[in-house]
């Protein structure tokens, strides 16, 4: 039994091993299941990846929890782990003290009691949230790598500014969907300039902005590795009933749709079919379909070269390990500086969500988004979870 199992079994007050990066983790509720559970968890807890248990990484030293309903498990894994629960985003990182006195930091707005705008959009408060972190780092002189789950923000002139803070103070960031690192069902990859002709992600009954997102940023985990590197995206659209059938590609759906394991009758049969189209700057075109009562997955299927490919990104729901490989990733980040992927592909995807939900609110119309200059060049070697996953 090592001391940190010890710790918890005893439930005392934990002291953070020399040389391990101690984490702040700042969260909008904490239950099980829920996103913080998802990420802050298996720091303390350690995780899975295949056959392989990573013991716990680095040290969660501080939180701050914004709401604490009955379920709520934050003060419990408090009291087992020895890490402790602060009043303010400001006193968790700065454990007290006035300065910054933690390694990492690992914001997880996602889940709790938030309101939604008439664009089905739920107002979390990831901006304000990363505002009083970098409030603290301008304060400190410092900079530590930072993690932001999901997309950056429901508003891309919010997002924008987190990521300019971050090349501002010169901090790693990451971001996004655990969907574009996990599993994939068969393993699927392209090299960088790939030819890609056109591609499909296919995905569930969640067409709200936080569902689509993940279904976005499967495509783009992908597209980005075309001939020329990613140069930003020049307009959206949002359609929505008979409007989505003219766009779709058929034999690029039935490829999808070969992999998924929850497919429940016709696609035409989705009670509200949506598709989202993204025409990039130069002139590529990818689509996300959402079938609502159909697809129960994240789908996707491309032409490159000629040659149409499919995969399915797996979702193990019973125990959420398609967290693992991104956890894993954030690991990395906060113990040696480097990111497996270019925060930019959750920029890029926040903004095109961003504008695809203004398309939506517009009655579908088509948005020009010169705002999305985002250009960058995917790593030579793509960043997901290998083998079959649990």
């Amino acid at each position: 039994m090592t001391r940190r199992e010890f710790t918890a079994l005893m439930g005392a007050a934990a002291v953070p091993e020399p040389g391990r990066k101690k984490i702040a983790g700042l969260s909008t509720v904490y239950h099980v299941r829920s996103h913080t559970d998802n990420f802050v968890t298996r720091f303390l807890e350690g995780y899975w990846i295949n056959e392989r248990n990573y013991q716990p990484p680095c040290d969660i030293v501080s939180m701050y929890v914004a709401q604490v309903p009955s379920n709520d498990i934050s003060r419990r894994l408090a009291g087992a782990y020895g890490f402790q629960i602060y009043p303010s985003i400001a006193d968790a990182l700065t454990l007290g003290t006035g300065k910054l006195a933690v390694d990492g930091v690992v914001l997880v707005a996602e889940h709790g009691v938030y309101p939604d705008n008439d664009k089905m959009q739920k107002l979390y408060p990831r901006h304000e949230f990363f505002k009083q972190v970098v409030e603290v780092f301008d304060k400190s002189g410092r900079a530590v790598p930072v993690f932001s789950d999901k997309h950056l923000s429901y508003d891309w002139t919010k997002a924008k500014w987190m990521y300019d803070q971050s090349k501002r103070l010169k901090f790693p960031m990451m971001a996004g969907s655990s969907c574009s690192v996990t599993f994939r069902r068969p393993e699927l990859d392209f090299p960088l300039d790939a030819p890609f002709e056109e591609a499909l992600a296919v995905g569930s009954g969640w067409v709200a902005d936080g569902g689509i997102f993940h279904n976005l940023e499967v495509l783009q985990c992908f597209v980005e590795r075309r001939k020329g590197g990613e140069t930003g995206v020049r307009a959206v659209e949002h359609l929505e009933g008979e409007a989505v059938w003219k766009h779709v590609p058929r034999p690029l759906l039935d490829a999808a749709l070969s992999r998924g394991e929850k497919v429940r009758g016709r696609p035409e049969d989705a009670k509200n079919a949506t598709l989202c189209r993204v025409e990039y700057n130069d002139g590529f075109v990818g689509q996300v379909l959402m079938l609502p009562g159909v697809v129960n997955g994240y789908l996707f299927a491309a032409k490159v070269g000629g040659k149409i490919h499919s995969t399915q990104c797996y979702i193990p729901t019973q125990n959420s390990n398609n967290f693992s490989p991104l956890v894993d990733a954030i690991v990395r980040m906060f113990t040696t500086g480097k990111t497996d992927y270019a925060v930019e592909r959750t920029l890029l995807v926040t903004g095109a969500l961003s504008f695809l939900m203004e398309s939506r609110y517009q009655g579908h119309k088509r948005i020009e988004t010169p705002q999305l200059k985002v250009a960058y060049r995917a790593p030579k070697q793509s960043y997901y979870a290998h083998g079959m996953g649990s």
